[in-house]
């Protein structure tokens, strides 16, 4: 038997056959390691070959670094094992959910504040027409897929430069049902201590399904409207009023967003509802700004939820949205949907302490 280690191929000596006890055929030598048929891969060196995969910007970039690392090894054999040992990640997943989740770290004192962050966004992937020279169906298909961070707010901090900075979170992904999203992002939250946090906070962007979610899986906790995307929608708003007049714009917004930041969203709200759009394409936009503002007060309570060290804005899901797409959304890539989740799988695995999990026996 020839297997590749990280110090090499080696060859071994091993038996085969038939086992006295249950009659299977098989080689006690795999068997007691963990190795399938036909593995020539160590576990230790897969270990390491799906980790340098899943922290690389593509399956071209983790071979070239295994190479360096003296594993030489194809971006092919590369990504067939993300696609097993993910397929074995979303296999644990599926199995984990069908439990209650048990804290990773009980002996920690409760969090005042447990904090979900959710976001969407489209990544490509192959459509029915994918590969045909000559076809009516979609070659290429746009998903979201959605994002859920959880973090402890006391493990929110800046850097010596100001910027905002999270000593711990998770991180999941889900392209399909909300509902399904909110179980395993419940479950992983659950496992870093959700269930003994004293207050609990949901901050997004503001897509419907988001809040439908909220209501539906946490029902009770405090909600906001990441500020940042409000004031983009004011800006929206401001343009959809005054045109190509950036002067005029900025000068209406300006107070409307300092009102809204500092305690006089009621007022805001108000003026928004009452406001005569123009005819055509412009007034279409103020329409649906105005829908997007029809939003209890309490999420845009900016000044009160500030006060009591709560965060206004969703920059760690905005984050981790982008560091996802940094690996799913680069040029050239069209993904299978099983394809993205098998790797998304693996990436959770090692992101979300499941890493070791993997090469546990089932």
């Amino acid at each position: 038997m020839h297997l590749r280690t990280g110090a090499g191929v080696i060859e071994l000596q091993v038996l085969h056959g038939q086992d006295p006890a249950d009659k299977h055929w098989g080689c006690p030598v795999r068997e007691h390691w963990g190795l399938a048929g036909h593995q020539q891969l160590s576990l230790a060196l897969e270990d390491k070959l799906a980790y340098t995969l899943t922290a690389t910007a593509s399956y071209e970039e983790a071979a070239a670094l295994a190479q360096k690392w003296g594993s030489p090894v194809t971006d092919s054999t590369l990504h067939a094992l993300a696609q097993r040992l993910g397929s074995r990640a979303e296999a644990r997943i599926r199995k984990q959910l069908e439990r209650p989740a048990r804290e990773r770290q009980p002996e920690r004192a409760p969090t005042k504040l447990g904090v979900l962050m959710l976001d969407g966004w489209q990544v490509r992937q192959r459509g029915p027409g994918w590969g045909k020279k000559k076809t009516k169906q979609t070659r290429v298909e746009w998903h979201e897929w959605k994002t859920g961070v959880y973090y402890r707010n006391e493990h929110a901090g800046h850097t010596a430069g100001g910027r905002g900075v999270l000593a711990e979170k998770i991180v999941i992904g889900w392209q399909g049902d909300p509902l399904e999203f909110g179980r395993r992002l419940h479950w992983q939250a659950q496992r870093e201590g959700l269930g003994r946090a004293r207050a609990r906070l949901v901050v997004a962007a503001g897509a419907p399904w988001i809040w439908n979610l909220a209501h539906d899986r946490w029902a009770g906790a405090g909600e906001v409207l990441d500020f940042y995307h409000a004031s983009q929608h004011l800006w929206d708003v401001g343009r959809a009023l005054h045109g190509d007049d950036e002067a005029a714009t900025a000068q209406w917004v300006a107070p409307r967003r300092h009102q809204l930041r500092h305690g006089k969203e009621r007022q805001v709200l108000a003026e928004l509802a009452r406001l005569k759009g123009p005819r055509g394409a412009a007034g279409a936009v103020v329409k649906r700004e105005q829908n997007y503002f029809a939003t209890p007060a309490r999420r845009v309570n900016y000044r009160a939820i500030h006060r009591r060290g709560w965060p206004i804005g969703s920059g760690p899901v905005e984050s981790a949205c982008r560091q996802r797409q940094c690996r799913f959304k680069r040029p050239g890539q069209f993904w299978t949907a099983k394809g993205m989740r098998h790797l998304s799988a693996l990436t959770e695995a090692r992101h979300n302490h499941h890493w070791e999990e993997l090469w546990q026996a089932n």
